[in-house]
């Protein structure tokens, strides 16, 4: 016979289900089924928008719109898109994934089908600032499993020890005086690892729970099989006459676990400080300025285009632009400089920083997941959460572990029960037992995750922002650092230090006449120029026909006049007369590390222009430190080969390479790594961005442009470069940590398996308790997370 199962579509996810098997909600007297818990949550917590969505998506897949959706419960991959905005931990229909699996994707929480570890939120919520409701759970449930495991050991051990508390007992009510503490802590306290555990087998994706489940539900079932039919238990279990009980075995296994869940939860807590310190710096009330008056409104209904009131004392909510007012701004929590900074009208302000002296208002323009404060959280929590290469060394060993421990746990069971000393079958089931629990393989599974956690987090304290943990791992193999100069190596705010007529030409009016074509451009050298006009009280006029010639230099016409401004190759190529006597001038000016542009009116030369960046005060101890770690460090830049070499010379920079264009440097970091070199490349700029996603490594200034910080997988908030340094002590601290944790990881399950299993008998008399192998299981777990929170402390500089 052939049949058909009917299915129906969970409206959250529109995964095909079958009626008969899933959760299912009533909604205006019609019914609807869902995939998972998650679907159903957020299809109660909001019926009519689910509906609603789903509608628009069908629609849109009749008109030929790609909206594809998959599975989003138990654990598997939610396919859908899914927004910032609706991935917060406090949204019913928020996004959760494993930080060991990330493939794994589902709505709401729950654990991980391949691993068992508890989910988290995908996306962080700037306004949830409370505690972990999972922590709290697995807490509230190890104390319980602690009140009641005590009194049971005390019970069940204490004749070992000369207590008699239970000689007045009969054998059976001690039994069930056993059974009503243990079931308790086994099926209450227990309860999320059975669960994970049967997971596990359901999936055939086998972890730490299956292990734990089969080894105390063993020692349980058997206990109460004893408690319940003595008479059907076999002799062979016997102890002294009696059939042995291991309730208290169970309990203290599952209390010990729950305690590794514990701090294993609360390390993550640990490591999310420098999100949450990050989160702090935004308030969260805003004062909005409306045509009835100012108003204070939660920071989440501040739209774009809302004019905001900043008083002294405040932080600037979101990112804007200020209209009206003038103050200082503490920057500090971006740039790390302790100098504030004046803002008038027209400047850019960003959310989370202070304010310190005036009154502004501002317009908002970046708001939500757009500001820069929570794009800089969400880096850090998705670098958490990524995996290192060396995880796949881990993810191998997993997969054939624990079906290898089940394998030593049986030939364990049948060796003692053919070869071992009597009681052969209780002795064969306490060692089989002892491998399963002292086998789980928490301590392999938090070994990698819980370092790059830790390490990412310590980086972010220090301004170093990782985007990946691969980044953290290739890192650690840079031999060669490529360096920019301007707003790297130097302040990236330059002014104009000298002005040199030529012919007949005023300086002021060349200056006046520069800045108005310079106005056009975003150029730091352009800037300066215009500031320098403005300084000096002369007004730029309106230039028209203006155009950039990437590296090489800027026209327009102003009034009447062609003005070509540039260095003296590119004027030259623009059949400019005597272009030799600008380079002459150049010269003077350049050898002193000055950089020089030419302006040209009307075919002629009419001035030289020296520009002068001061070097970072950080950046000569920031090269030491570079150097001292083994690292070449090489300069490219587009000024000239005299500015060059004095920049160099002075900071004592291994090799530089002057008027390179932003093609060129990207060529040039190329041609490194094909000899072999693992390079990371540190800029600023838009010119910068080639060469930043051509090196193994790209470092952006956070003071830089957002093209440069896209492409680049190390961000340095500061824009400082002993950032650069900070990076490489951390990528070989944080690799050497997670190292270490897989020596012990390992160690510790190639001793603890023989042992379990009856190593030391023959020797020594000793059979490895369950108790003491739960126990050394957690303590396993334990030093790799106190090993992985060292990195908390980790010096950097």
């Amino acid at each position: 016979m052939i049949t058909t199962q009917i299915t129906v579509t969970d409206p959250v996810c529109g995964m095909a289900v079958d009626p008969s098997s899933s959760r299912r909600s009533e909604h205006e007297g019609r019914s609807y089924f869902f995939c998972c818990a998650g679907c159903q949550t957020k299809f109660e917590s909001d019926p009519a928008g689910v509906l609603a969505a789903r509608a628009e998506k069908e629609a849109a897949k009749k008109l030929g719109v790609d909206e594809s959706t998959s599975c989003c419960g138990g654990g598997g991959r939610h396919g859908g898109s899914s927004s910032k905005a609706s991935g917060s931990a406090a949204d019913p229909g928020a996004i959760y994934t494993c930080p060991m699996h990330l493939e794994i994707e589902q709505v709401g929480p729950g654990d991980c089908p391949i691993c068992g570890m508890d989910l988290e939120p995908k996306f962080v919520d700037m306004a949830d600032h409370g505690d972990d409701e999972q922590y709290a759970d697995m807490k509230r449930r190890f104390w319980v499993g602690v009140v009641l495991s005590v009194p049971l050991l005390i019970i069940a051990m204490g004749p070992m020890v000369g207590l008699r508390i239970a000689e007045s007992m009969s054998p059976q009510v001690f039994g069930w005086l056993q059974w009503a503490l243990a079931t308790p802590v086994v099926f209450w306290c227990g309860w999320p690892l059975l669960v994970r555990g049967v997971k596990s087998f359901r999936s055939m994706n086998l972890n730490m729970f299956s292990l734990i489940a089969v080894g105390t539900l063993t020692a349980y079932l058997f206990s109460f099989v004893v408690v319940v039919l003595p008479g059907v238990v076999p002799e062979a279990f016997y102890e002294n006459g009696v059939a042995p009980l291991y309730f208290e075995a169970a309990a203290v296994i599952i209390t010990l676990v729950l305690l590794g869940q514990v701090l294993e939860l609360r390390a993550r807590q640990q490591t999310g400080g420098a999100i949450r310190e990050l989160m702090q710096l935004t308030p969260q009330t805003a004062t909005r300025i409306t045509d009835d008056g100012d108003e204070e409104v939660p920071l989440d209904s501040v739209q774009k285009g809302d004019r905001l009131r900043i008083r002294p004392g405040e932080k600037v909510p979101v990112d804007g632009r200020v209209v009206s007012g003038s103050s200082r701004i503490d920057e500090s929590m971006l740039t790390g400089e302790p100098m504030p900074v004046a803002k008038v009208g027209g400047d850019e302000i960003t959310g989370g920083t202070l304010n310190q002296t005036g009154a502004l208002v501002m317009e908002a323009v970046g708001v939500g997941g757009d500001t820069v404060l929570n794009r800089i959280v969400q880096m850090v929590a998705d670098a958490q959460r990524s995996r290192a290469p060396i995880q796949k060394l881990v993810d191998v060993v997993a997969r054939y572990f624990v079906p290898t421990v089940i394998g030593c746990s049986i030939a364990a069971f049948v060796g003692w029960a053919v070869w071992g000393p009597e009681p052969q079958l209780a002795h064969a089931l306490v060692a089989a037992v002892a491998v399963l629990i002292i086998a789980c393989p928490c301590a392999l599974g938090l070994a990698t995750p819980m370092s790059v956690m830790v390490g990412v987090g310590r980086g972010a304290k220090e301004g170093v922002l990782i985007k990946n943990a691969e980044v953290l791992e290739v890192m650690e193999k840079v031999d060669t650092i490529v360096v920019d100069k301007t707003g790297t190596l130097t302040q990236g705010r330059p002014e104009v230090t000298a002005i040199e007529a030529l012919g007949d030409w005023n300086a002021n009016d060349v200056l006046a006449i520069a800045a108005s074509v310079e106005t056009q451009s975003e150029h730091p050298l352009a800037q300066a120029v215009v500031r320098r006009a403005r300084a000096d009280g002369l007004k730029p006029i309106e230039a028209i026909d203006f155009n950039s010639i990437t590296g090489r230099g800027v026209r327009a016409r102003v009034g009447n006049q062609e003005v070509m401004i540039g260095n003296a190759d590119w004027l030259e190529q623009q059949g400019i007369a005597n272009v030799d006597e600008g380079r002459a001038k150049a010269g003077l000016y350049q050898s002193e590390g000055a950089t020089v542009v030419i302006v040209a009116i009307d075919q002629s030369l009419a001035a030289v222009l020296a520009i002068t960046d001061p070097i970072k005060e950080s950046t000569p101890s920031a090269l030491k430190t570079l150097h001292e770690l083994g690292l070449k460090v090489i300069m490219l830049t587009g000024d000239a080969q005299p500015t060059a070499r004095a920049v160099a010379t002075k900071l004592g920079i291994d090799e530089f390479h002057a008027g390179v264009s932003p093609s060129e440097k990207h060529d040039f970091v190329r041609k490194l790594k094909a000899e072999g070199k693992t390079v990371a490349m540190c800029g600023d700029g838009i010119n910068d961005a080639p060469a930043l996603a051509e090196a193994n490594v790209g470092i952006a200034m956070g003071t830089g442009t957002g093209v440069a910080i896209e492409s680049a997988g190390v961000t340095l908030v500061g824009g400082d470069l002993r950032g650069v340094a900070a990076a490489c002590h951390l990528s070989r601290k944080t690799m050497s940590n997670i190292r270490q944790n897989l020596f012990f990881a390992f160690i510790y399950n190639a001793l603890g398996i023989p042992i379990a299993a009856g190593l030391l008998y023959p020797f020594f008399g000793l059979l490895l308790s369950p108790m003491i192998a739960a126990a050394a299981m957690s303590l396993s777990s334990v030093s790799v997370i106190a090993n992985a929170l060292r990195l908390r402390s980790a010096e950097l500089s």
